[in-house]
């Protein structure tokens, strides 16, 4: 939990940490950009000591590389990674599917249930024009089957990716705003294939999903 400060407010430090982090999550502050302190100390009508510890902070977990003087790269989402991250949901959603579908109607009805719950979240979401919101509800939809798989171990390696999965959604949409729309699609037809029972149709609809994901960060699956 993070600390506050008087009068119950969060640290300065944890609110630069959440701020960054979430433009970089989000593609906000996309991969290649330099950002400075300053900025970011302006932004938030702060002093530039938390945003560099901020900044410290976010360069231990990957999301960025700091140059004196300079300001800090945002390090970009490399095409090895992204096929990575891709090719180990890709394993785990197909497992999760397969154990959802074969549980049976009631177990189904449940997961569509929950799996309709987040595609309302990403409507409201386009409509209020907040792409984190879009973003987690986008994972949230995801984890819905994950978690109903009963499998803690995989569940837990599957979340263990959420920065790298929000990262990637978030690059998507700033460079295809129309990108949403297609998830929207996608994500109720995957939704509707496993209500029906119907396995084939849901592996694959993940598969071009996921695909997809790839092919609008101008990238192709590993063949």
């Amino acid at each position: 939990m993070a600390r506050t400060a008087a009068g119950g407010k969060p640290a300065a430090k944890d609110r630069a940490l959440e701020y960054v982090k979430n433009q970089v999550l989000t593609g906000a502050f996309p991969g290649g950009d330099l950002i400075s302190e300053g900025e970011v100390a302006a932004a938030l009508g702060m002093s530039r000591t938390p945003v560099r510890e901020a900044f410290l902070r976010l360069e231990v977990e990957g999301l960025l590389r700091l140059y004196p003087q300079r300001g800090a790269l945002v390090v970009p989402v490399s095409s090895d990674e992204a096929r990575a991250v891709i090719e180990a949901r890709l394993l785990l959603e197909q497992f999760a599917v397969t154990t959802v579908i074969e549980r049976g109607p009631a177990t189904r009805a449940a997961v569509f249930e929950k799996l309709s719950e987040q595609l309302q979240r990403q409507r409201d979401a386009i409509a209020d024009s907040d792409w984190r919101a879009f973003v987690e509800a986008d994972r949230a939809f995801h984890d819905a089957v994950l978690e109903e798989s009963g499998n803690a171990i995989l569940s837990d390696f599957y979340s263990s990716l959420r920065d790298r999965q929000m990262r990637m959604i978030g690059e998507s949409l700033i460079a295809d705003r129309q990108r949403t729309a297609t998830i929207l699609d996608e994500h109720q037809a995957i939704a509707e294939a496993l209500r029906d029972g119907d396995l084939a149709r849901t592996v694959r609809l993940v598969e071009d999903h996921l695909a997809g994901t790839l092919r609008s960060l101008g990238l192709t699956a590993n063949r």
